[in-house]
């Protein structure tokens, strides 16, 4: 932390970014991009710097198709005049947009580069937490976090979750609807996070029909769950059956935040984290 940021010569909201963008950090953004992508550019020998017989065609048309919804015989012919259209639309972005042109970034990375797509994600991480900003590339979506533990507790669940399905799911949708920078449902993350505590618990228990209750007391009498621990998860269950209205009718509109739904996927990612290396064999 800088001397500015230490004594407080420089405003909160600047100094996390979130709903915000900053210079350093759109700059940092698009020097990944071009160190990852468009440095890369290559051609046939005869296609003469073409854009349609470029490494990055399928990319740049894909942009042009689903993001900028501009007419694909607008595509320049002449690849270095495309990447300059796409960099004087970037530096235009709105600070939401330059995020879901990460996510389109990522949706159709170029098949030469698969095997560096990992690097371009780290290093676009990198930047965004350089920067404070408060999201990062999780799971190839562009998620809300606040602290490395809690972006290590999500990945973390989804890696071990690959073998329950179900447990997945529910967590991929609890972060997408949290992560919904237009148009988030924080209501419903919550009860995914909590969906998928149930499904690992009856899976655990190889007990379909059980309650999380009932599947908490098999758990405690067999693996030795602490009661306090168990109390927790039986109150945050509580939570989402009462507070607010999340597993029943809406009746009148949710005051539930982000802090909220982000609450209780790092709890149920941590929870379920614990019981899958509590019950290995």
């Amino acid at each position: 932390m800088r001397f500015s940021e230490r004594y407080g010569y420089k405003p909160v909201r600047e100094i996390i970014q979130k709903e915000s963008m900053d210079d350093e950090l759109r700059n940092g953004i698009w020097s990944v991009f071009h160190l990852c992508l468009w440095s890369k550019i290559s051609h046939p020998s005869s296609s003469y710097s073409y854009t349609k017989n470029s490494n990055l065609n399928n990319l740049i048309n894909k942009y042009w198709f689903n993001f900028f919804k501009k007419p694909n015989d607008t595509i320049p012919l002449r690849s270095h005049e495309s990447i300059t259209i796409i960099r004087n639309l970037f530096f235009k972005f709105e600070w939401h947009t330059i995020y879901s042109f990460i996510e389109e970034t990522l949706e159709n990375y170029p098949s030469q580069y698969c095997e560096k797509k990992g690097k371009f994600i780290e290093q676009i991480n990198q930047v965004l937490e350089r920067e404070n900003s408060a999201y990062r590339i999780i799971n190839d979506d562009i998620t809300p976090v606040t602290s490395e533990q809690e972006i290590q507790s999500i990945e973390e669940a989804l890696e071990n979750t690959t073998s329950y399905s179900g447990v997945q799911q529910h967590l991929n949708q609890a972060l997408k609807l949290m992560s919904d920078r237009q148009n988030p449902d924080y209501r419903n993350s919550i009860k995914e996070s909590i969906s998928a505590v149930e499904s690992i618990c009856k899976i655990v228990t190889d007990d379909e029909k059980a309650t999380l209750g009932k599947a908490l007391k098999i758990i405690e009498d067999k693996f030795g769950l602490h009661s306090a621990l168990k109390g927790s998860l039986s109150q945050l269950y509580g939570y989402t059956s009462d507070g607010d209205g999340i597993r029943h009718a809406m009746l009148e509109e949710s005051n539930l935040s982000y802090i909220d739904a982000k609450f209780m996927l790092v709890a149920c990612t941590n929870f379920i984290n614990y019981l899958i290396e509590k019950t290995k064999d």
